[in-house]
């Protein structure tokens, strides 16, 4: 305090030259505030537009930029990915006049930051309205049955069309997809019910063609069946047909040779008679009442006769 009073107090101190230096000194340092304030650093994925007295100047990409004090500022901040517009549900009518409910999600993503900025007032409203209005007219030109299968249909001419009308505002739609379908209650209650009736339908299709393969199958192996038990019963009757003519031949062919035999031998007239006289014997053996014997036995019969006598 003493010091400072001394100071003042000392008639060589100019109080005006600390006064100049001082306004320099919190001069200098705003300017260095406001030159660092106005070093703007621009990401990857973001551009800015930039105005130069409210006139458009220039955009800024990636990099590290100088923004001049009081004569330029930052119009809009764009990013450049790829966005994705959830829109709410949208009240549409149908061909056959079917009011639902229909959301749908679009994305995009900004190719002009320029037209981005300037093109239309709120680009993602303006989006939305387009979006509510187009997807008005696609269904409109379509029945309730169309809508609910067509969603691919739908998507594809939707972003034909989005792409084309936002092509001013600097967006590309890269795809549009119908989220969810909402029919009315009553819609949805007679749906679920054809939806049953179908799968009944298709359940009983089901089951008549398998009582009916399964009947062909049975069928087609009592055919079978049958086929080789005819066959089995057809080689057993070949069987035992060549077994009876091949027995009946070997009979027939002894029975020859014991002729040749005889015939051979030249029997006797007496002998022929005798071997006829023991067959009749065997014949005789039988259950039969009444035999009749040809003369030629009898004869030889008494024959016999006499010739036991004698050797009595």
């Amino acid at each position: 305090m003493n010091s400072l009073l001394k100071v003042l107090a000392d008639s060589s101190f100019d109080p005006s030259g600390l006064i100049i230096g001082v306004v320099f000194g919190i001069v200098g340092l705003m300017a260095i505030i406001v030159i660092i304030c106005h070093i703007k650093i621009v990401k990857q994925t973001d551009e800015f537009v930039i105005e130069r007295l409210g006139k458009y100047t220039t955009t800024w990409g990636v990099g590290i930029h100088f923004l001049l004090p009081f004569f330029e500022r930052i119009a809009s901040r764009v990013s450049m990915k790829e966005q994705i517009g959830d829109f709410p549900p949208q009240a549409v009518i149908t061909k056959d006049n079917v009011t639902m409910q229909i959301d749908t999600v679009v994305f995009y993503f900004v190719t002009d930051s320029k037209l981005f900025t300037y093109g239309v007032t709120d680009p993602t409203q303006a989006l939305e309205k387009l979006t509510a209005t187009t997807l008005r007219n696609i269904i409109g030109d379509l029945d309730l049955d169309t809508t609910l299968t067509s969603r691919d249909t739908i998507n594809a001419r939707m972003k034909t069309i989005l792409d084309e009308a936002t092509d001013p505002w600097g967006i590309k739609v890269t795809r549009v997809e119908v989220k969810n379908i909402l029919p009315p209650q009553d819609i949805r209650d007679a749906m679920e019910r054809q939806m049953r009736a179908e799968r009944e339908k298709r359940e009983k299709i089901l089951l008549a063609e398998g009582q009916k393969q399964s009947q062909i199958l049975i069928a087609e192996g009592e055919k079978e069946s049958a086929i080789l038990r005819a066959e089995a019963d057809k080689v057993s009757q070949i069987k035992k047909a060549e077994g009876f003519a091949e027995s009946t031949l070997k009979i027939k062919k002894a029975e020859a040779d014991a002729i040749k035999l005889i015939n051979e031998a030249n029997p006797s007239k007496q002998v022929i008679q005798l071997e006829s006289l023991k067959t009749l014997e065997k014949v005789a053996d039988g259950k039969a009442t009444k035999i009749i014997v040809p003369s030629e036995l009898q004869n030889l019969a008494s024959i016999n006769d006499v010739f036991n006598s004698s050797k009595e």
